[in-house]
């Protein structure tokens, strides 16, 4: 986004029922099914969830105790967690095939450490990271608000609050703000969708998320209720799966950064962390937000490369967006080098990341969330290296 005159910028969120999100739910409970038998196991799942039905497809390796019929249950019981019981999409009903097998041995070979050889990239791909100081997560604006609406109708559905009684699972936000010389001043328009019972009026699901909506955003900041849109289309009571097919990694703006930054393209929910596509785009945020939370800079992009089977980065290149208080993104590079060993293997360990940590990650945005240190999540959302940084540059 610019950093000057005036715009609008828009950014989106789903809810944890959305029909793809639903996907990555039951791609990382998958995932996590196996790190918890084998912290090394390797996995890649892909999910399609339709009218009561779940097809799980892709490649593992992993111990035998993790059963077709095990991950099965599992997936029942994700079903369950986001509260679908629905005559379309039930999670005792919903028919469920597994179609998982065997990672390729080709893969496998440039991936495996042997002998002097390293333990190499998943794929090929690019992966980006970006921090800005548009909110305390360091996060773009619209992109955390979008995610906070959300992420407050769900929490009080789930504790059976009547302040959302009749509202369902699937939902989706949109945010529109208006920046003022690269700065969000306030919203000029709030789209909210909602899945909802039979018998509640358009009006009253307008009166339920208005206080929710309006309280979510910084003080000021709601927009005129001429340009507060609630179920667009008047009725959404057929929605989840059984309104619309949904697919593993087909919200990768949604998990990411909204739009506000760039994106390499790949999906992260169902891949282990020998897959860069996961792995160095966390730990591209780690690196962009520890620079922007060092204060040596007010934004930060890093684009990460490699190469299938190699374990050293091809490249590492950095834009401060003009935000740079007289840092040299040539040094900032070499100084990172030292402080970050981004190879598969020194992601992994420096993260953390091999652990059952990703069920939590599939709905909400996988970055400007949390760290947790008892459960081992967001690990990457952590600025335990910012002081080093600034040290570096002698602040």
């Amino acid at each position: 986004m610019r950093d000057t005159g005036e715009y609008l910028f828009t950014s989106e969120s789903v809810s944890e029922g959305h029909p793809d999100k639903v996907a990555d739910r039951i791609s990382d409970t998958v995932l996590d099914a196996y790190l918890s038998a084998d912290p090394y196991s390797r996995v890649a799942c892909e999910t399609l969830v339709t009218t009561n039905r779940v097809v799980l497809a892709g490649e593992t390796r992993g111990p035998g105790s993790v059963t077709p019929e095990l991950l099965m249950h599992l997936t029942r019981m994700a079903i369950h967690d986001i509260g679908y019981e629905q005559d379309g999409f039930h999670w005792q009903n919903a028919d469920i095939a597994c179609h998982l097998h065997a990672q390729s041995a080709h893969i496998a070979q440039g991936v495996d450490a042997t002998g002097n050889k390293d333990e190499g990239a998943g794929d090929q791909g690019i992966m980006f990271g970006y921090a800005c100081r548009e909110t305390p997560d360091l996060m773009p604006a619209p992109l955390y608000y979008a995610h906070l609406i959300l992420r407050r109708v769900a929490e009080m559905r789930r504790a059976g609050d009547v302040g959302v009684a009749g509202l369902l699972p699937d939902a989706k936000s949109q945010v529109t703000l208006r920046y003022v010389d690269g700065k969000p001043v306030g919203a000029t328009s709030i789209v909210v969708s909602t899945q909802h019972v039979e018998g509640l009026e358009q009006a009253d699901i307008k009166r339920l998320l208005r206080p929710i909506v309006e309280s979510s955003l910084p003080k000021g900041w709601m927009c005129p209720d001429s340009e507060f849109y609630v179920n667009p289309t008047g009725t959404f009571i057929i929605g989840g799966p059984d309104g619309d097919c949904g697919l593993t990694g087909r919200k990768i703006i949604v998990d990411t950064y909204g739009g506000a930054a760039p994106h390499g393209g790949g999906a992260f929910s169902g891949k282990d962390p020998t897959k860069v596509d996961r792995s160095a785009a966390y730990a591209a945020r780690y690196v962009a937000k520890n620079v922007v939370a060092s204060g040596i800079a007010d934004k930060c992009t890093i684009q990460v490369s490699y190469a299938i089977g190699v374990s050293k980065p091809l490249s590492v290149y950095f834009d401060l967006h003009g935000t740079g208080k007289d840092v040299d993104e040539a040094k900032l590079a070499k100084v990172m080098d030292g402080l970050v060993n981004l190879s598969p293997r020194g992601i992994r360990e420096h993260l953390h990341l091999n652990r059952p940590i990703y069920a939590v990650t599939s709905a909400y945005g996988h970055f400007g969330r949390t760290p947790d240190a008892e459960k081992g999540t967001f690990t990457w959302e952590r600025t335990d290296i910012a002081d080093e940084i600034r040290r570096a540059f002698n602040r």
